[in-house]
């Protein structure tokens, strides 16, 4: 995949070398389409919750505005930073070619959430204070204790939980919310987890990436978030993605265990080849 540098992208406003505070260096990315509503309050609620953090956001080319009031919050906010795409090319390419431009200004910590208000700026503390106590990937759950999701449907729920459910199973992860968009990953596990070959998109971006990091034998932590439903604008979610998702699920589920039998029939009498290879390894807590 080409780095960012090479993706017909603009970085504008300062140099992330000028406004370094101590401790690890943290960068929030948060990829933009028509959230010109949302983008001002955001980028303020995050500074207010967490100050020593920096603020990549990822726009794909809005029509309404959105990449204009990035500038106008950056011109008074230092530490805000813009990447322009011109063209709308999906939540995980903006996350890849987000996470390559944090890699390569030397952040040590990257976070992973949504510009419409979902994702609540002052649960973004318990992700931070995660890492700071050793995780690799802190992952922002509505599904471990403490968890919400207070507007959803019965029905809208289940599928929810029910998709992870069925996610955690066939991939062997442990982890109760993998299609969650609020995420801290350590520098070094994006590496390690060869973050730029990851392919899907959406709910299977997310999925993909738990994955990949409790196959590196990643230290994985849940936090309990509550999640809203966004406050302005139209929901960007659809039908395809979520058919995507358990496509994905379903196929890297059956080639992992194909590959798990293949190992097995070769060297029967190795016992390391009857664990089961999506656990092995792994350290997860919440």
């Amino acid at each position: 995949m080409p780095g960012w540098k090479e993706a017909q992208m603009a970085v504008e406003m300062q140099s992330p070398a000028e406004h370094t505070a101590a401790g690890p260096r943290t960068l929030v990315v948060l990829p933009t389409y028509n959230e010109a509503d949302n983008i001002v309050s955001i980028l303020e609620r995050v500074r207010a919750q967490a100050p020593a953090v920096h603020l990549l956001v990822v726009d794909d080319g809005s029509p309404d505005g959105t990449a204009q009031r990035v500038r106008w919050v950056a011109q008074r906010m230092p530490g805000v930073f813009l990447l322009e795409r011109k063209t709308k090319d999906g939540l995980g390419a903006a996350y890849r070619v987000g996470f390559a431009w944090g890699l390569d200004n030397h952040y040590d910590v990257l976070i992973e959430m949504d510009a419409d208000g979902s994702h609540r700026p002052q649960d973004l503390p318990r992700l931070i204070e995660a890492m700071a106590s050793g995780a690799d990937l802190a992952i922002g759950s509505r599904y471990v204790p403490g968890g919400e999701i207070p507007n959803w449907k019965f029905s809208r729920r289940m599928l929810s939980k029910g998709g992870n459910q069925y996610a955690s199973a066939m991939l062997g992860i442990g982890v109760h919310d993998a299609t969650s968009g609020f995420r801290a990953y350590r520098a070094g596990l994006l590496r390690r987890m060869d973050f730029a070959g990851l392919r899907a998109s959406g709910y299977g971006f997310q999925i993909e990436g738990a994955w990949k990091a409790v196959g590196t034998g990643a230290r994985v932590v849940e936090v309990p978030i509550r999640f809203e439903d966004r406050e302005h604008g139209e929901s960007k979610m659809s039908k395809s993605i979520v058919v995507e998702a358990l496509r994905l699920v379903t196929k890297w589920g059956l080639a992992q265990r194909a590959t798990r039998a293949r190992a097995r029939l070769a060297h029967p009498f190795d016992g390391s080849n009857w664990a089961h290879a999506g656990l092995a390894g792994s350290k997860r807590g919440h």
